[in-house]
């Protein structure tokens, strides 16, 4: 791939919309369920299952769980996306965020997968 390709690739993966919302971390084998808000959906499940797999997640009964039932007992939920327009400002598009996870986490009564 030549550099210039190369550099135009890089500046379309920065400049792609990136999916705000709501997620939900299922475990089947326990039927656990956390429900989080991410401002990167497509990239959240990245993250979240390399903690895991490495044993350092922070949330402990997550944690605890996919030890003790493995990745294959694991589901990655999107929930919700919100349309945030790229002028709004940056606390009202996190205040919009966390009333949707709350109104998740209240609808599924579940903790949060993050943090």
């Amino acid at each position: 791939m030549d550099n210039a390709r190369r550099k135009d690739l890089i500046r379309a993966f920065k400049e792609a919309p990136k999916s705000q919302g709501v997620f939900a971390v299922r475990c089947a084998a326990s039927g656990e369920v956390w429900v989080s808000a991410s401002r990167n959906l497509e990239k959240q499940q990245t993250g979240l299952w390399f903690s895991l797999r490495m044993g350092g997640n922070h949330n402990k009964a997550m944690q605890a769980a996919w030890k003790a039932h493995g990745e294959s007992a694991f589901s990655y939920e999107v929930l919700e996306t919100l349309e945030i327009e790229d002028d709004t400002p940056a606390y009202v598009a996190q205040t919009r965020l966390k009333d949707r996870e709350a109104h998740w986490r209240q609808a599924l009564n579940a903790p949060r997968a993050l943090g």
